[in-house]
């Protein structure tokens, strides 16, 4: 087998920086020099950058996708009592903050081609105690939201997006974030549009849920050492605010190549036996946070590791469903009980993904799964 003579990162940031490090420097010690590291007009500038990119009308900046998420269940006085849907092939925190409420996490599955929830089986789990529902836009590609919002309005429930992974991603020509009635997105590293640390937004067109949120993420102030609820401290510190305002000037850039790159790959490795390439709705346009494929016939960690004696990274999202993790045993779920999420926790790997991944990288990529498959998945 031929081995490769470079390493190819499933995901590499530092070209990124380099290619705007000279605005990022001077902006970043603008800040730290004036001495105005929380809140001010920096934020109420990235705010408004963000509202108008996805066309609504507020903003909210928190500390991260995490406590976005946190922050509109709260907003909708969803507490114990009340379910909420939501997909178990995800990060944690999706369902994590539904616990966090006290409310229960209902998970239902996905579909085999988008990795999205399953909208059918959404409308079946709907019970008398369904208060929201959150779909999460998983690797970049957006969940059917014409469907889902004609779900949610006939049994008038709130939508929350969950748009960590796809920033910019659009249905129907709209941003995801504001077809819901919520959005919640995240801004950690790895994200389309990373920052330097952790960092978060909500965004709405319902000035009442804005301002809700607001005063929660601000220990529940309504005004300076006055308090009529309990919050928290979820503030996105200025230094990261500018370097996002900055970087998301470049965004629709960088979701093009990522396009561009998810193209190739799926033009080379559609016929490659064992490969499933993931699929797009054609509603949608997705902006490939990850590009992720299934790997059949239990060979996932033989091909994995032939990769990487090649060079090539990879990485699996997610390796076992939230269903059957151990913090949610008490919720009373089975294996098998839903099968498409757990087969796909068996068989997925993401290839490397990132605006500046090169073409020749790109092509060890290709010719590595090639080679490997060709070869029976056999490594010395």
């Amino acid at each position: 087998m031929i081995q490769s003579v470079k390493s190819v990162p499933a995901f590499d940031n530092k070209l990124q920086y380099a290619a705007i490090e000279a605005e990022v420097s001077a902006a970043v010690l603008s800040i730290l020099s004036s001495g105005r590291y929380i809140g001010g007009p920096i934020i109420d500038d990235f705010e408004q950058a963000f509202a108008e990119y996805h066309d609504v009308s507020h903003c909210i900046a928190c500390n991260s996708g995490t406590d976005a998420l946190y922050l509109a269940l709260r907003a909708l006085d969803i507490s114990a009592g009340d379910e909420v849907i939501t997909t178990p092939f995800t990060f944690i925190a999706t369902s994590e903050v539904i616990s966090a409420v006290g409310a229960k996490p209902v998970f239902v599955d996905i579909d085999a081609n988008t990795y999205n929830l399953n909208l059918q089986q959404v409308a079946a789990a709907i019970t008398p105690n369904t208060k929201a529902i959150i779909p999460v836009h998983l690797f970049g590609q957006p969940v059917d939201m014409t469907a889902l919002m004609e779900i949610a309005d006939a049994h008038k429930i709130a939508v929350i997006e969950d748009c960590a992974q796809s920033t910019g991603a659009t249905w129907n020509d709209r941003k995801v974030g504001s077809i819901g009635h919520i959005g919640a997105f995240s801004f950690y590293p790895t994200k389309n549009l990373g920052g330097c640390g952790d960092g978060g937004a909500i965004t709405t067109n319902d000035p009442e849920i804005a301002q809700r949120m607001r005063v929660i993420k601000n220990h529940g102030q309504t005004n300076q050492y006055y308090y009529n609820e309990v919050g928290v401290n979820s503030r996105l510190d200025s230094i990261q605010a500018v370097i996002l305002k900055i970087k998301l000037k470049y965004l629709d850039d960088w979701n093009a190549k990522r396009k561009d790159i998810a193209s190739r790959y799926s033009q080379f490795l559609s016929k490659v036996p064992g490969i499933v390439i993931p699929q797009e709705l054609a509603s949608g346009s997705g902006v490939w946070n990850q590009y992720t494929i299934r790997i059949l016939d239990s060979k996932r960690e033989i091909l994995r590791k032939t990769l990487q004696d090649m060079g090539v990274n990879t990485m699996i999202y997610y390796p076992m469903p939230l269903h059957l993790q151990p913090v949610y045993k008490d919720l009373g779920y089975k294996e098998g009980q839903l099968p498409v999420c757990e087969q796909l926790s068996k068989e997925v790997t993401s290839l490397p993904m990132f605006p500046e991944l090169s073409s020749e990288q790109q092509d060890q990529v290709i010719y590595s799964i090639k080679e490997a498959t060709q070869h029976s998945y056999r490594h010395d």
